[in-house]
């Protein structure tokens, strides 16, 4: 193997990121030329041997029981997230890599009748790559009306949420806290990653994104784990102003790699009369094909 790997990756970020007094160590004070914990230290609370660990981060290994993983994220005090991306890492460096270009993801006629069925509600259907597989016409004019409507439509010309949330301008600037939301969507990422290891698609956007975005760079290194289930944001949108949004992302059944999200106001909210001007000046579906606002240039997946 060449390089530690994201088993090897992920496990030195998290175990640099601990402190020793987090753990119930005494710190040796200003001596202490490691950001983190040691692998001995980790090791000790894990109760392997320093070789056994070392190895493991280094990835000259390639086993590891449930029981050691299970103690190890018990020593890097892992959340439930973490520790399911830990065993999705470790089973696939358990696996020889198949190469092979995935076909593109196709949206089931189900999911498709129950994005229209969400009348009135902003709604987006994310492929495993974050994907626009579809949205609804408020869903488009609300996150991305200066983009083609039609544009899920074609594999070659799909939007990708988070190029554009690090890539398009317009993206960037509807979120009052940009970083908090793109935290958020770097979490999700590194989910996707440790569930589809071998995905070539997945692997040039993360490529890409690392190579046009310092914030991305910044972002992936930290390792950091967290689903996107549900969270408010301030948008400031170009149309109707202010929108405070709970943006809860659903799991599709009979598509388990893709998501629905789907953006909610509060009651007799200001939030709600704008998001219902929204759906007034937007039109019917004719002028959603045409974009909102200015057209802008598509930031299609590769």
């Amino acid at each position: 193997m060449n390089g530690p790997g994201p088993l090897g990756a992920f496990l030195r970020a998290r175990r640099t990121r601990l402190r020793p007094e987090d753990v119930g160590l005494r710190d040796l004070g200003p001596r202490r030329r490691v950001a983190g914990l040691r692998r001995e230290e980790l090791a000790q609370l894990a109760g392997v041997s320093v070789s056994y660990y070392a190895r493991l981060e280094q990835g000259l290994s390639r086993g590891a029981s449930a029981e050691v993983l299970d103690a190890i994220a018990r020593a890097l005090l892992l959340d439930e997230h973490e520790r399911e991306h830990l065993e999705r890492l470790a089973v696939a460096a358990r696996h020889a890599p198949r190469v092979r270009r995935p076909r593109p993801e196709k949206l089931a006629d189900e999911t498709r009748d129950l994005l229209r069925a969400v009348d009135g509600v902003p709604a987006v259907v994310l492929g495993r790559r974050t994907d626009v597989l579809a949205w609804n016409p408020l869903g488009h004019a609300l996150l991305a009306g200066h983009l083609d409507f039609l544009g899920p439509n074609d594999p070659a010309r799909r939007p990708n949420m988070s190029r554009m949330l690090f890539l398009d301008p317009h993206c960037r600037e509807l979120y009052a806290d940009w970083r908090r939301k793109v935290r958020a969507v770097v979490g999700n990422l590194r989910i996707a990653v440790g569930r589809h290891p071998q995905d070539s698609l997945l692997a040039e956007l993360i490529g890409e994104l690392t190579m046009s975005s310092p914030e991305f760079v910044a972002l992936w290194r930290d390792h950091r784990v967290a689903a996107c289930e549900a969270a408010s944001y301030e948008l400031h949108h170009p149309v109707v102003g202010t929108v405070t949004v709970t943006q809860q992302t659903l799991s599709i059944a009979r598509s388990p790699d893709q998501l629905l999200i789907v953006c909610t106001t509060t009651a007799d909210s200001p939030s709600e009369e704008a998001l219902a001007l929204l759906g007034q000046a937007s039109g019917n579906r004719a002028v959603y094909a045409g974009g909102v606002g200015v057209p802008g240039r598509s930031l299609s997946s590769p």
